[in-house]
């Protein structure tokens, strides 16, 4: 059996019941740096990986295997990876995603809110300038003072919210104008934008 499991923002409370007991079942565990640690906590071992490809190399068929993925590996997650590798996940326990979590520390709807991953991909920004709403998953590169920087230079205008380390005792969520200089406090981060549209 092959669980993917969705580990939430990052704090073990927001870890499912569900996805506990996967990983309490599972002969063998496989999940990226943080997650690892917590799996450690957990059950006391765990298969440390660095890169999505690394994922591969510990499938076996005969072995319950759990593949912990960082918020909910249906949204810009691990599902789709496996998927285009061929991969047959027999069951995918959901996740709190980090996005979710940083709309509810706003108290902030996000039904009506355009989606953008920047997360190892490279999708432009112009979307943002059609919705009054965006959430922005970020990375390395992407970072949200670059972000900042890139959404006023297509003519954005509003408020900028970083969140960083979302759910760890460090959490800190930032509110700046579009345009300003944002510290990189962390790598852990999701942005959301407010569009002043006419």
């Amino acid at each position: 059996m092959i669980y993917l499991i969705g580990m939430g923002p990052g704090n073990i409370k927001y870890l499912t019941v569900d996805a506990l007991e996967k990983i309490k079942v599972s002969s063998k565990i496989v999940a990226f740096g943080r997650l690892s640690k917590i799996a450690e906590e957990l059950v006391g071992a765990a298969t440390k990986i660095t890169k999505v490809e690394d994922v591969l190399n510990h499938i076996n068929s005969d072995e319950n295997i759990a593949i912990l993925a960082s918020g909910d590996p249906c949204f810009y997650g691990l599902l789709e990876y496996l998927k285009n590798k061929n991969i047959e996940v027999d069951e995918v326990i959901p996740g709190i995603s980090s996005f979710q979590y940083m709309m509810t520390r706003l108290k902030k709807s996000w039904h009506d809110a355009e989606f953008i991953s920047l997360h190892g991909r490279n999708e432009s920004l112009d979307r943002a300038l059609k919705s009054s709403v965006s959430v922005i998953l970020t990375d390395r590169k992407n970072t949200p003072h670059s972000i900042s920087k890139t959404l006023y230079e297509i003519g954005v205008r509003g408020i900028l919210y970083a969140g960083f380390n979302l759910s760890y005792e460090d959490e800190k969520i930032v509110l700046a104008s579009i345009g300003d200089d944002i510290e990189n406090i962390s790598d852990l981060s999701v942005v959301v934008i407010e569009n002043e549209m006419d």
